[in-house]
């Protein structure tokens, strides 16, 4: 039997160019078929039924076969049997920014967050900004002090969708000042890999775990699988981390990375990731 192919997964730091060349959203177009692509757009992280209506715009425009706005305001909306079939015929799911426990909230244990499952699982590729991109984690940021020292309780965190394993995503990063609350999170289990995305750029994670890098900004990436010495559980409230032989990579535009591995291609060498 041959196993299905899970869809890439496009992770954007928000804030991506709409109207320039937009590179992030065309690459995202592409993965999901071009001009063949089904594309829904979920808006659940913000309260503004509007809110997708600027990407469906877009994607329209640049050619996708079909484009859909789902404005899902309740779990009662997203428990309908009608997303089944709607989500079985999709290539691609984009998530909107704004909050992202309104989609935990109302997707979690629903039937139209299993049916977003069962189309990753199948090959739709699922993307999203902002918000849309913290929540793809397994434990996913949900609010933090921006700019500050590493403390342990300068952060929240709280179940995510569980698209990407063993990663927690942080958006907005250089722009916000967000270093510190990344290293309080990795902290906490340093089995995780931290992922600071700046916006206007993207990481684009394929089935095997390679992620490569698109985009004006860089994406930080935060290894503690070394640390050798940490201070979180003694530490009393108010005092700053302490962390020591942590690993750190800045990683520019057609950078790769492979999540099980955890080793860095350089552009040269980006062939070799597929191999």
């Amino acid at each position: 039997m041959t196993r299905q192919k899970q869809g890439s997964l496009v992770v954007i730091g928000g804030a991506e160019d709409k109207e320039g060349d937009c590179k992030i959203l065309h690459r995202f177009l592409r993965l999901c078929g071009g001009r063949e692509a089904r594309v829904l757009i979920l808006s659940t992280a913000s309260t503004d039924p509007s809110a997708g209506e600027q990407y469906g715009a877009i994607f329209t425009d640049f050619g996708a076969h079909d484009v859909r706005i789902l404005a899902v305001p309740s779990r009662k909306e997203a428990n309908q049997g009608e997303f089944k079939q709607v989500f079985a015929e999709c290539s691609g799911i984009f998530f909107t920014g704004g909050d992202q426990l309104r989609i935990t909230g109302i997707l979690g244990g629903s039937r139209l967050g299993d049916a977003l499952r069962q189309a990753h699982c199948r090959g739709a590729v699922v993307a999203g900004t902002s918000a849309g991109a913290s929540v793809m984690s397994e434990t996913m940021l949900v609010g933090g002090v921006d700019d500050a020292t590493p403390k342990k309780e300068i952060i929240r965190m709280a179940p995510g969708l569980g698209l990407l394993r063993q990663v927690v995503v942080d958006q907005h990063f250089a722009q916000r000042g967000r270093i510190g609350r990344l290293l309080a999170a990795v902290a906490y289990n340093p089995e995780m890999l931290g992922a600071g995305i700046d916006e206007d750029t993207a990481l684009v994670i394929n089935e095997d775990g390679v992620c490569e890098v698109i985009g004006s900004g860089t994406v930080t990436i935060i290894d503690g699988r070394n640390v050798a010495h940490s201070n979180i559980s003694e530490s009393r409230p108010g005092q700053p981390l302490a962390l020591t032989n942590i690993c750190l990579h800045i990683l520019a535009e057609q950078y790769c990375f492979h999540l099980n591995k955890r080793n860095v291609f350089l552009p040269a060498a980006k062939e070799e990731t597929s191999r």
